[in-house]
C-alpha cells in the first residue's frame, strides 16, 4: 500500500529552513532528505557512529556521545528519517532506507575510512545489516539491547500494522501509549522527567508518527537472527551490553544473540532497563571506550 499523510494531532510543526535556523546541530542533504546530525571529538581520531533506536532520537546517546568524543574518537550521531530533527519522507521505512542514510552520510561527511559501529535498539539491527552489507566499511560493531527479536509490543502496537484503521487508532488513543511505552523503557524513574522534557518536542513534528507505523509495517525489527548469524562467522569484534531489567527487547534474548556470535564480549548490567547506557553511563562508558581502544 502507497504511503500516504495522514493528520495526525499533536502533529502541529512543520521541519522548514525557518524551523531549522533555531535547532542545533547540522544538516545534510541525502538522497531522501536532509539529516540531523553531530560530528566532533578528535580530527584524526577512530570514528565511532552512533545509531539511535525506533522512537527516540540521537539524544539518548547525548552522555556517549560525550564520553567517546572526550575519550580522543571522532564521533557522529545523527537523527534517523522521521526522528529527531531529520526530515520525514513519504516513502516506506524499511531496512534499506535506514541502511542507505547510513551509506549516504558517510559518503557525504567523505568519512572513507573503516569506522566502528554504536547500535541501540533497532539502531543495533541497523548496524548489524549494514555491517553485513559492507564488511569491509565496520572495524567494530557494538549492540545495547539490539532489535532483532520478537519484542514486546502491546496490542495496540500490533493493530498499527493494520493499514488505515491503524491510523485512526494511533491518532485516537496512540500518543499517551506511545509515551508511556517509551518512558516505560527506563527502569530507574529518575530519569523521566528530563526524559520527556526532551522527548516531546520533537513530537510534534508532522511526519513522526507516519514514519513509526510504516517501521512496524516493514516488518524488521524483530529478524534478525540471520543477520547475526553472518556476523557471527566472521571474526569482527563485537561487544554486546544489555540490560537485565530490559523489558522491551527482553534480557532473555542476550542469551540467543551470544550463541549466534561467538566472538561476542558480553556485559549484562544489573538495574538498566533497555537504555543501560543512559541509565548507567559510569558503568557502560569505561566499556565501550575499553573495547573501541583495543
Amino acid at each position: 500500500m502507497p504511503e500516504f499523510e495522514f493528520p495526525f494531532r499533536g502533529e502541529t510543526k512543520h521541519l522548514n529552513p525557518e524551523e531549522r535556523a533555531h535547532l542545533p546541530g547540522e544538516f545534510i542533504k541525502l538522497s531522501k532528505g536532509l539529516t540531523h546530525y553531530e560530528l566532533g571529538g578528535s580530527v584524526g581520531g577512530p570514528v565511532v557512529v552512533l545509531v539511535h533506536g525506533f522512537a527516540v532520537p540521537m539524544f539518548v546517546l547525548d552522555s556517549t556521545y560525550q564520553a567517546l568524543t572526550q575519550a580522543g574518537f571522532r564521533v557522529l550521531r545523527y537523527d534517523l528519517f522521521g526522528r529527531g530533527f531529520s526530515n520525514r519522507p513519504l516513502v516506506k521505512y524499511d531496512l534499506n532506507l535506514f541502511i542507505r542514510q547510513l551509506t549516504d552520510l558517510l559518503h557525504g561527511l567523505e568519512i572513507t575510512q573503516p569506522v566502528s559501529l554504536l547500535g541501540l535498539s533497532m539502531g543495533g539491527i541497523v548496524s548489524a545489516a549494514f555491517t553485513d552489507q559492507y564488511p569491509g566499511r565496520v572495524v567494530k560493531l557494538v549492540l545495547i539491547d539490539p532489535a532483532g527479536f520478537p519484542l514486546r509490543f502491546s496490542p495496540l502496537i500490533k493493530l498499527l500494522t493494520l493499514p488505515g484503521l491503524g491510523e485512526v487508532i494511533f491518532n485516537l488513543v496512540g500518543e499517551n501509549n506511545l509515551e508511556n511505552g517509551i518512558l516505560g523503557s527506563m527502569y530507574d524513574p529518575v530519569h523521566i522527567r528530563e526524559f520527556t522534557q526532551r522527548l516531546k518536542p520533537q513530537m510534534g513534528y508532522k511526519g513522526y508518527k507516519r514514519a513509526l507505523i510504516s517501521t512496524i509495517r516493514a516488518g524488521f525489527i524483530d529478524r534478525g537472527v540471520e543477520t547475526y548469524k553472518r556476523i557471527g562467522r566472521s571474526d569482527l569484534p563485537v561487544l554486546l551490553i544489555w540490560g537485565t531489567e530490559d523489558t522491551t527487547a527482553p534480557f532473555k534474548y542476550s542469551r540467543t544473540l551470544v550463541g549466534l556470535i561467538p566472538q561476542i564480549e558480553f556485559h549484562p548490567i544489573p538495574g538498566a532497563g533497555h537504555i543501560p547506557h543512559y541509565e548507567k553511563p559510569e558503568i557502560v562508558n569505561p566499556l565501550l571506550i575499553d573495547f573501541l581502544e583495543r
